[in-house]
């Protein structure tokens, strides 16, 4: 099962270098998997939660055309996302409020 979720930001740098760059990122139940380094286009962004009852992986494109962070969750046999997907957006709300526009959520 995939989840997509659009985050439509104020314009500026990427949220997603921003996400990637983030030193309390762990502190939110999330860390890096993969990266592409930053600065390439397009680059993305490969998270998973540091909780154990969270499966699934969070892959992370930043559209700097659209301002829009756009992320899927993978999840594999019956793993749920709205776990992950929470946490994700309750980081996303905690650090980044100013620039977030509206977030969209809806399975794939």
């Amino acid at each position: 099962m995939q989840t997509v979720i659009h985050i439509f930001c104020t314009s500026g740098k990427s949220l997603r270098e921003a996400i990637q760059r983030d030193e309390r990122l762990e502190t939110h139940l999330l860390q890096i998997a993969k990266a592409q380094k930053p600065g390439r286009a397009p680059g993305w962004l490969k998270l998973h939660s540091t909780e154990a009852d969270r499966r699934g992986a969070l892959n992370i494109q930043w559209d700097a055309a659209g301002t829009v962070l756009q992320c899927r969750v993978v999840n594999r046999g019956a793993g749920k996302p709205h776990l992950i997907v929470g946490d994700f957006v309750e980081y996303v709300l905690a650090r980044f409020r100013k620039r977030v526009r509206a977030i969209t959520i809806f399975p794939d």
